[in-house]
């Protein structure tokens, strides 16, 4: 883990990740949510979307990729997050998952941040914020 010391305001790192049909069903299973705008085609076809779309919160985890395993890294502490989820992603479709440091609290050793997904176009498919022990 980047020593708490280390860490720098602006600072931040990413992991991508294209989400297939395999990590859908494995999300389904795992997390028990299986609303067939994610799994079934007919379905998700009568929807806004026209197709489907990968759960949220298997693209937003991607973040907990980040903060756990590049800023701060092995032994950060998940303290909150908050997420707005602005546009759908479809399958096969690329995301970047982004951290960047906001602020620090010398006295707590916990660091905000900034936490965002964007497709490869660069649009933005969630916002949010997360606070981290370090």
């Amino acid at each position: 883990m980047i020593s708490f010391e280390d860490i720098e305001i602006g600072q931040s790192a990413s992991l991508k990740r294209t989400f297939s049909e395999e990590d859908l069903i494995l999300f389904s299973t795992l997390s028990m949510d299986v609303n067939p705008v994610h799994l079934d085609e007919v379905f998700a076809a009568t929807t806004p979307f026209k197709q489907r779309i990968v759960h949220g919160f298997l693209y937003a985890s991607l973040i907990s990729g980040v903060l756990g395993t590049k800023l701060p890294g092995p032994g950060a502490i998940y303290l909150s997050q908050e997420m707005k989820f602005l546009r759908p992603v479809y399958l096969e479709e690329e995301v970047k998952a982004t951290v960047t440091v906001l602020e620090k609290d010398a006295l707590k050793k916990t660091v905000v941040f900034e936490t965002i997904c964007t497709k490869a176009s660069g649009k933005m498919v969630l916002s949010g914020r997360a606070i981290i022990k370090c």
